[in-house]
């Protein structure tokens, strides 16, 4: 099947695709993982660990490869959000209403019509 022609303003390399599906699978298990320790009284750190580091990987490579979304709503959320995590593991104390803040706040955004989504906040 023929690759799609590339779009004006983005980059892209071999193999991001897949990179992006098994990062993003990744951290999916992260958030699972994080939930349940949070919900069972367990260790957190490990779970809000690869959570930070594989939404630092992502939002990089996806900002790399689109730099024009660098400002938007959406990306300025995501870097909020990686704090907030980042936050969860310094301040574990507070780690259970800050997940359950960022899960209402993921959906909200991520939900949101596009012309909401990519409101530039910073230029």
């Amino acid at each position: 099947m023929p690759h799609p022609p590339k779009q004006h303003g983005k980059r892209d390399f071999p193999g991001r695709r897949s990179l992006s599906i098994g990062l993003r699978s990744l951290h999916l298990v992260g958030v699972v993982m994080l939930a349940v320790a949070l919900l069972a009284h367990g260790e957190q750190a490990t779970a809000a660990s690869l959570v930070l580091v594989t939404g630092l990987i992502i939002h990089g490579m996806d900002l790399w490869c689109n730099p024009k979304h660098f400002g938007d709503l959406a990306s300025v959320f995501i870097m909020l959000k990686l704090m907030l995590v980042g936050s969860m593991i310094a301040f574990p104390a507070a780690a259970v209403p800050l997940f359950w803040g960022l899960v209402v706040g993921s959906s909200l955004v991520s939900h949101a019509p596009a012309h909401v989504r990519h409101i530039r906040i910073f230029n």
